[in-house]
């Protein structure tokens, strides 16, 4: 496709742009409300569209979702909690590896240390049905947790200590800022044309705004927040010989791995499982949690067989695959 973009000296770079607002109510700090406004564009490296003709990838819940959210708190904050100042933040080059939150936090407009905390937004557009919502960062400040219960009357909390993780929030608790980054979860539409607005829950995107508010609102008079270091999760994920195939349901908190989505021609899908399938045995391991199963996908290599148990609709059903 033609792209347009800018060169420098001649070199060819490409220049990805992050776009700001600001808030300014003269206060000592300033909390950073972020999310990425990048995609895939036609797809290319990334798209796990496997169709013959190419098709534009909207990206409507990755992460228009973030953005539509952003704006509203922007809305919503505009002459009200005025114990910090705002910056809202859209960030370019997420998906090419946090390039635009990476750069700010190592050029930003203020000093860090003026920086309150940061909410990230990447993937709030699909509300499912149990109204889970993962929240990433719990342990960068210990006010997190409480802060996050108290205001909670719709929401099946999926909470995670680390800062760390696949998204722009990342590079601010590098940096030693308070993280919180919302998630409704991954789904079979995830890098496919087949994003798009009309899969969007827009019901729970204006409770998870509401919620982020009123989050905002109870820590604006706690002043500076404490950051606190918090252990590494990914560092502990195993590294990987094979694939099952599936998208895996991050935010089921039930016993096992859920599957959201297939991937065509992997060998989940060609050894008959489905949607909705919860793992509960790979080989010879029992699989309890996301932990479990990497860790039991990490003893196979490529030709290997082995049989697969799930839970499919209160049924136990036996599998045979080959990575």
């Amino acid at each position: 496709q033609k792209v347009s973009y800018s060169v420098k000296d001649g070199d060819s770079t490409i220049t990805g742009t992050n776009v700001i607002g600001y808030l300014d109510n003269k206060a000592d700090n300033t909390v950073i409300i972020g999310a990425h406004f990048d995609h895939l564009g036609y797809g290319a490296e990334g798209s796990l569209y496997r169709g013959d003709t190419i098709q534009i990838h909207n990206g409507a819940d990755d992460n228009a979702s973030g953005v539509a959210v952003l704006l509203d708190l922007a809305k919503k904050l505009k002459g009200a909690n005025k114990g910090n100042n705002y910056l809202f933040i859209t960030f370019s080059g997420e998906e090419m590896g946090l390039l635009g939150s990476n750069y700010y936090a190592k050029n930003p407009t203020f000093a860090n240390d003026k920086a309150n905390y940061m909410v990230n937004m990447d993937m709030v557009g699909r509300l499912k049905a149990d109204s889970a919502l993962a929240v990433y960062g719990v342990g960068t400040s210990p006010i997190f947790k409480q802060t996050l219960k108290a205001h909670n009357e719709k929401f099946k909390l999926i909470e995670k200590e680390s800062g760390v993780g696949p998204s722009d929030h990342t590079s601010f608790y590098n940096v030693d800022i308070p993280v919180l980054h919302f998630f409704t979860g991954q789904h079979e539409d995830y890098h496919k044309p087949t994003d798009d607005f009309d899969k969007r829950n827009y019901e729970g995107m204006n409770a998870i705004s509401s919620y982020v508010f009123d989050v905002i609102t109870d820590l604006d008079d706690n002043g500076k927040l404490p950051f606190r270091k918090t252990k590494n999760e990914s560092e502990e994920t195993p590294r990987f010989k094979v694939g099952l195939g599936v998208i895996p349901d991050y935010i089921f908190d039930g016993k096992g791995m859920r599957i959201d989505g297939l991937i065509e021609d992997k060998p989940a899908q060609k050894g008959g499982l489905e949607k909705g399938d919860v793992v509960v045995k790979l080989g010879d391991s029992t699989i309890t949690d996301m932990t479990s199963y990497m860790k039991a996908l990490a003893a196979f290599k490529e030709g290997d067989k082995t049989t697969v148990l799930v839970e499919r609709k209160g049924d136990k059903v036996e599998k045979d695959i080959q990575f």
